[in-house]
């Protein structure tokens, strides 16, 4: 990770950010979509670049057997912190402490919108190839090229011409950056078309089964949870427009 994106995790937002006043739509969804793609209890699962183990958390009280890997210690320390899984720092690119097809389904959630160059990413993927079993999953989420249009459309960050620069960038190149670290503009990433997902996923030797939008139209506009079963509704409705979502999941098969 970059400079910019060490100082943004450091902070600690990413702890309490899906759980604050509640399961945030991100999270219920993702869960969601993993509950249908993943196979039963107790196999074994790989969480990369996994944060502060929130999903490894939901996972091992669900009864798998998880192992999370994080690049900052920070979010590793955190994730030890629960106790009902193994967590160790470990880079999404070069996974040498996990054997070959020694997994059931490998968790992608992260790491491929802050890896910033191509190649990276398709590395990062293939490692997930590696480790995973034949015939087991791979689910790997991506930022939606069009997120920081839609999101500063929302909440006013058009009216900055800082904020207006930012996302010409990202539109045409995909390039995320937050050169200030103005709070609430992210921090630097890359933001996938779904056919650049799709691609990476599939250079890497994985089968893409469903490449899915997370939250839906419900997540930009809708308010989170007064109105939670209106949003879920539109989340679904819209799974096969990933475009619509500010989160896409590729859910893939070695």
């Amino acid at each position: 990770m970059d400079e910019a994106s060490v100082r943004h995790y450091e902070e600690g937002i990413e702890q309490n950010r899906l759980l604050a006043g509640g399961d945030r739509l991100e999270l219920v969804r993702t869960l969601e979509l993993l509950d249908d793609a993943l196979p039963t209890p107790p196999a074994r699962v790989l969480d990369v670049g996994g944060g502060p183990g929130v999903y490894a958390a939901r996972l091992a009280g669900a009864g798998y057997e998880v192992r999370l890997v994080d690049v900052l210690p920070l979010h590793v320390a955190q994730a030890q912190a629960d106790g009902r899984f193994q967590a160790e720092v470990g880079d999404a690119r070069d996974l040498a402490q996990i054997g070959d097809a020694s997994v059931d389904a490998v968790l992608l959630l992260g790491p491929l919108y802050h890896l910033t160059e191509r190649d990276e990413r398709v590395q990062a993927l293939a490692e997930a190839r590696r480790v995973v079993r034949l015939g087991g999953v791979v689910a790997a989420a991506a930022i939606s090229r069009y997120a920081s249009l839609i999101d500063g459309a929302v909440h006013g960050f058009l009216d900055d011409p800082r904020f207006v620069e930012i996302v010409k960038r990202d539109l045409e190149e995909g390039q995320h950056r937050n050169p200030e670290n103005v709070e609430d503009w992210f921090t630097t990433a890359y933001f996938h078309l779904p056919a650049d997902l799709r691609s990476e996923v599939e250079e890497a030797g994985l089968t893409v089964e469903r490449l899915v939008g997370v939250e839906g139209p419900g997540g930009w506009v809708g308010d989170w949870p007064d109105q939670r079963e209106r949003i879920l509704r539109a989340a679904r409705l819209a799974e096969e427009i990933p475009a619509l979502s500010s989160h896409m999941l590729c859910l893939a098969r070695r």
